[in-house]
């Protein structure tokens, strides 16, 4: 087994281990205001949710995680075996490392044998041209393709990357000329609404703000080091909801996703009640597949999706966006940020809640 196979099973190993930890969500400072009537009913609700170009069933998705390892192979097939079973969009994990390494293409091309019909992603990150964003695609007969940006983690990265000047320029060939939907979306460490401007400003119609919270790959790039000790950015960049609260600006210029530190249905309504219109989990999932069966896996998920109907009869709205509308009040470190960054928090409170 070769440094990238064997930095692809790390990464699945520490991130699992990570999943085993208690944290605190970045979304308890996000509380709703409860209203004592409303007139939604059960049967009215609609919990579709568009990006990417396409309506998909679910408000939620498998994000991007592995691949290019056998081990990585057995995970992916039984994300896609949940995929296929749900309905759920699912991207791979990098498939950077099939396009140099042809010999483990089938760890990411088992995600279509098990999911031959269902809306797959592929994932590159932002060092690579347009040729090898269609190479990835056309591996997976993909619908879309993601972007990851990954600075933090490349730079703690023992062979990691150390030039990112031509990223914007590659983003902007692949989203002019792939012909298809693009997604553009960090690994754990947020956006700032600079970054966000500046991918709009090239094409980008579908932001992922992925915040800080899940995954960290600062610490999982540290815990491989032999040498130089990065512990003390373990915490670098925006949390999540933070991520979101920069990302309000633009929601009338591209379709705004979340993820990073999403565990609990309650964590995904306040996601979209922060404009996020459908919500990534990456480790959450993975952790799933470890743990449980399909059949196990596939209820969970279908928990999820009634819980967070459950949560619209609550807040009396009959879509996933009539979330955006609710009056919710931002506290603690959140609120800090917000006055920080000059984002008008108080505004969210005061907003009158749309049924539909």
């Amino acid at each position: 087994m070769n440094l990238a196979q064997t930095r692809k099973n790390d990464h699945v190993r520490l991130a699992l281990e990570q999943q085993r930890k208690d944290r605190v969500s970045a979304f308890n400072d996000l509380r709703f205001v409860h209203q004592s009537l409303n007139q939604v009913r059960q049967d009215h609700l609609d919990l579709s949710s568009h990006w990417a170009n396409q309506d998909h069933s679910w408000p939620f998705y498998i994000n991007g995680m592995t691949g290019g390892t056998e081990k990585t192979k057995q995970y992916n097939q039984k994300l896609a075996q949940v995929a296929h079973e749900t309905g759920l969009p699912m991207a791979t994990g990098s498939v950077s490392i099939a396009l140099s390494q042809p010999q483990v293409a089938d760890s990411f091309q088992v995600v279509r044998e098990y999911n031959p019909n269902g809306f797959v992603m592929a994932n590159l990150g932002a060092h690579h041209n347009l040729e090898n964003a269609k190479r990835a695609v056309d591996l997976l007969d993909a619908n879309a393709l993601q972007i990851h940006l990954n600075i933090p983690q490349e730079v703690v990265m023992p062979e990691g990357d150390r030039d990112y000047g031509m990223w914007l320029d590659n983003i902007s060939q692949i989203v002019a000329h792939l012909g298809l939907p693009v997604i553009v979306k960090e690994v754990g460490f947020g956006m700032s609404r600079e970054t966000i401007a500046d991918l709009i400003s090239v094409g980008v119609e579908n932001i992922d703000v992925s915040g800080r919270g899940g995954t960290n790959f600062v610490q999982i790039e540290n815990d491989r080091r032999t040498r130089l000790d990065f512990q003390d950015l373990g915490n670098w960049g925006q949390t999540t909801p933070e991520s979101l609260l920069e990302a309000l600006a633009f929601q009338d210029q591209a379709r705004i996703l979340a993820s990073g530190g999403i565990r609990s249905y309650l964590d995904m309504v306040k996601a979209y009640a922060l404009g996020a219109k459908a919500v990534g989990l990456s480790g959450r999932f993975l952790a799933l597949v470890d743990q449980l069966s399909i059949e196990d896996c596939v209820q969970v998920v279908n928990d999820w999706r009634d819980s967070i109907a459950h949560m619209m009869l609550m807040l009396g709205v009959e879509s996933i966006e009539a979330i955006a509308t609710c009056p919710v009040v931002i506290n603690g470190q959140l609120r800090d940020w917000a006055l920080s960054r000059g984002i008008d928090y108080q505004a969210l409170a005061q907003r009158q809640r749309q049924q539909s």
